[in-house]
């Protein structure tokens, strides 16, 4: 790794979210909490709602409380800076900041910015188990699927320590949390692994003790060649991709994390005139991850691999499988012996794609997309979260399908696709 891409990989965290996000400003929107939190609603008596994504959190003392002795003064730390921002370090190195936390600690919610400054601020369910159970409870969640929420555990900034076994030993301290988180919560909430994937055997064997574990699921980039490990065209790849296709453990793209959007929006806008695009962007962006993972015939090699495009949306999804359909016609006729089905035949038999916001996809395409193929989230804590109004928005979008159409969208997909043990 030249000089130049180790800097630009120690970046990658400390701009995982952008720090305009976290100065003073926006708007609180104030919740009628009473109203808001009266759990499952009669509509869906006996359906264990499954949210397929979330964020924890990383509790401050994450690494250094798990951490061997030989590490305990080299892992990442939380350090309240001159800002008054809270942020990640490795040594004096930045790793950016804590993540999105928007719902504050008395159930209000931040608008226009990206999180609170200081974890205190914000909801404890955000890192603590109690009180995020407490919070699944009054939203009438039963499981969650989730996801991390800060730029540390992030592989091109591990990749750039220049030390591989305090970079493994960070992903392997996150995994070993997130088991415990799944034993502590009964079972309710999965986070998923994170990999060394810049380490074919390190990947390949972190993999397997996280599927021996119980941990349901891996998050991947999009893109690996961007940190500079092989495309997923390479065989680099094949052995972990045919052990997740051969156990079931599905594989996540969570947004499109190898498209900068900001290159897409006008110059002069302000902050949040510049996220209400970027965000739209990057959910979209899932497009071209469906579409890489359809040409390359890595799924005629791993015909049963799952793969989740996860905060991504729904309403996408028969436009860029109609257009593949198309592209399929026009410009792969001579990979017709390596690509065996058509984009919907892979789409339904690998993906998975969620909803949170919608309604016109819920409402109306469920049956042109797949009812087997889509899943529910909220995105708490993060801007943008369905928060406040998770049952209201549920019973406006499918109180018009059947009971087992919304079984399948809220329990059954996610249960089937994840192996979650209910």
């Amino acid at each position: 790794m030249s000089d130049a891409d180790a800097k630009e990989m120690a970046q990658a965290a400390k701009k995982y979210w952008s720090a305009e996000g976290y100065t003073e400003g926006g708007v609180i929107r104030e919740v009628d909490y009473a109203t808001q939190s009266g759990g499952l609603d009669k509509m869906f008596e006996g359906i264990r709602i499954v949210d397929t994504d979330t964020h924890i959190t990383e509790a401050p003392d994450l690494f250094t409380s798990r951490a061997p002795a030989k590490y305990k003064d080299k892992v990442p730390y939380v350090k309240l800076d001159g800002d008054g921002v809270e942020r990640w370090y490795v040594g004096d190195r930045n790793f950016g900041s804590m993540g999105g936390n928007v719902i504050r600690k008395d159930n209000n919610k931040l608008l226009g910015r990206l999180a609170f400054p200081r974890l205190e601020q914000a909801h404890p369910g955000g890192h603590l188990m109690k009180e995020r159970l407490e919070a699944m409870d009054d939203m009438g969640v039963y499981a969650q699927i989730c996801y991390q929420n800060s730029g540390v555990t992030q592989a091109g900034s591990l990749m750039s320590l220049g030390d591989n076994d305090l970079a493994r030993a960070i992903v392997e301290i996150y995994n070993d949390a997130s088991l415990e988180y799944q034993d502590i919560s009964g079972e309710r909430i999965f986070n998923m692994a994170h990999l060394p994937f810049w380490d074919k055997a390190a990947m390949e064997n972190e993999a397997r003790r996280c599927i021996d574990s119980g941990l349901k699921g891996f998050v991947l980039p999009d893109t690996p060649e961007r940190v500079g490990v092989p495309s997923f065209m390479d065989d680099y790849w094949t052995d972990f991709l045919e052990m997740c296709s051969e156990t079931g453990t599905p594989i996540n793209f969570h947004l499109n994390a190898a498209m900068d959007p900001n290159t897409l929006t006008w110059d002069g806008f302000a902050f949040e005139q510049i996220l209400s695009v970027v965000a739209t962007m990057f959910s979209i962006g899932n497009a071209a991850t469906l579409g890489n993972w359809m040409v390359s015939g890595r799924l005629d090699r791993h015909p049963k691999l799952k793969i989740g495009l996860i905060e991504s949306g729904a309403g996408w999804v028969p436009f860029a499988v109609e257009a593949l359909e198309h592209q399929f016609n026009e410009m792969l006729p001579k990979y017709s012996k390596i690509l065996t089905r058509r984009p919907w035949a892979y789409f339904r038999d690998h993906f998975m794609c969620t909803f949170w916001f919608e309604s016109v996809a819920p409402k109306l395409l469920l049956e042109t997309i797949g009812v087997d193929n889509v899943m529910f989230e909220t995105d708490f804590p993060h801007p943008t979260s369905l928060y406040p109004g998770v049952q209201a928005h549920l019973k406006d979008v499918l109180g018009g399908h059947s009971r087992a159409v919304q079984k399948k969208v809220l329990q059954d997909n996610a249960v089937r696709f994840y192996n979650l043990p209910f």
